[in-house]
């Protein structure tokens, strides 16, 4: 078994020496989401050993730990005390890391009902491209005030600096969840699922495929049951492990080496686009094989309010995520130069002007 070790002073080291010779550092952790972004350019510096919990106050439902301490040790001393990561982050083939999964901003099928990375993140320590280690924010929701520059990091992808550790809202895990499985037309299984949110129903994921949908539910079996009678064609679903394959894009869809397009859109959006498709969030999240032009999958995606990722198996030498607005790119770029001056973490992973 790794030893949980803090090898902050010897990234300090590292990170003073790229800036001296302005020298590009691509950061990685276990290398679980290696694919994910624009093409990693710089000398590799491993993350993966300065890793362990370094706090865990069940009662005040906050964990602490080091970046590259994996998600299956979070979530294993988590569910000891019967609480969990609300935004169910992928694990990808169980090599996913904590600083990871916020460097990503990337979430699970509980997303819409436990929150993203960035809401859950309370705080950060934080080196940076000067070799500055900072802290923002703490341990509790109203620790902040002014900018609550740590969510900054959450998605950043690391162009930001080197997250050493982390603290983490973390919540009950629910008792008893269930797999309810129907078929319908694609639009009227969004129908009825969007019903079932507004009467209130405890759907903690949801799942559609061309005319096949499975809600999970938080509930005891009575109420289960009291919702089997009254939405007639549920059926319960045995299948263990579907909603962890689907978290860590095990299925079938993700296995294909087509372009993956990662689309997210408001709910009641409707996409008219040729390729196989997956949705998830009630149809705010869908994922997307296709081969049709970037360009005419981006404009479609922009006239619903949403924007577009192409997740995995595409050009990583062109743009991979949705174009900013240029106010918004600038400041982007300001951001940037006052982390990051010398521009040495990740270039151009997240865009190719940053």
């Amino acid at each position: 078994m790794t030893m949980d070790r803090d090898c902050s002073e010897a990234l300090q080291t590292t990170v003073l020496d790229a800036m001296n010779n302005t020298k590009a550092l691509q950061l990685v952790g276990s290398g679980s989401k290696q694919f994910y972004g624009r093409e990693a350019q710089g000398e590799i510096l491993s993350l993966a050993d300065h890793r362990g919990i370094i706090s865990y106050e069940p009662t005040e439902l906050v964990i602490t730990a080091r970046a590259g301490t994996p998600l299956k040790e979070i979530e294993a001393a988590l569910l000891e005390k019967g609480q969990m990561l609300p935004f169910e982050p992928p694990h990808f083939a169980g090599r996913g890391t904590i600083g990871g999964a916020i460097a990503a901003g990337l979430s699970g099928p509980r997303r819409p009902w436990g929150g993203a990375p960035r809401d859950l993140l309370l705080g950060i320590k934080l080196l940076d491209g000067r070799g500055r280690i900072l802290r923002f924010g703490g341990q509790v929701m109203k620790n902040v005030a002014g900018y609550d520059l740590s969510r900054l990091m959450a998605g950043a992808l690391g162009t930001l600096g080197i997250l050493l550790e982390v603290s983490i809202k973390v919540l009950p895990k629910p008792p008893h969840e269930h797999t309810l499985t129907f078929s319908s037309q694609e639009q009227d299984g969004w129908s009825l699922i969007h019903t079932m949110l507004r009467k209130a129903i405890p759907i903690t994921a949801t799942y559609s495929q061309g005319e096949q949908h499975k809600l999970r539910l938080a509930c005891h079996e009575q109420r289960l049951k009291q919702i089997q009678g009254t939405y007639g064609m549920l059926t319960v679903d045995h299948q263990h492990g579907f909603w962890q394959a689907l978290r860590d894009q095990e299925l079938d869809l993700f296995q294909q080496q087509r372009p993956l397009w990662r689309l997210s859109v408001p709910p009641a959006a409707k996409l008219n686009l040729p390729g196989e498709s997956l949705n998830e969030w009630s149809g705010g999240l869908h994922w997307l094989i296709s081969d049709h032009p970037a360009s005419e999958i981006r404009t479609l995606v922009e006239k619903q309010a949403g924007h577009a990722i192409l997740f995995r198996n595409g050009d990583r030498s062109n743009e991979v995520f949705h174009p900013l607005q240029p106010r918004v790119a600038e400041l982007q770029q300001k951001l940037k130069q006052v982390f990051d001056p010398k521009g040495i973490f990740n270039p151009g992973r997240h865009y190719s002007h940053y």
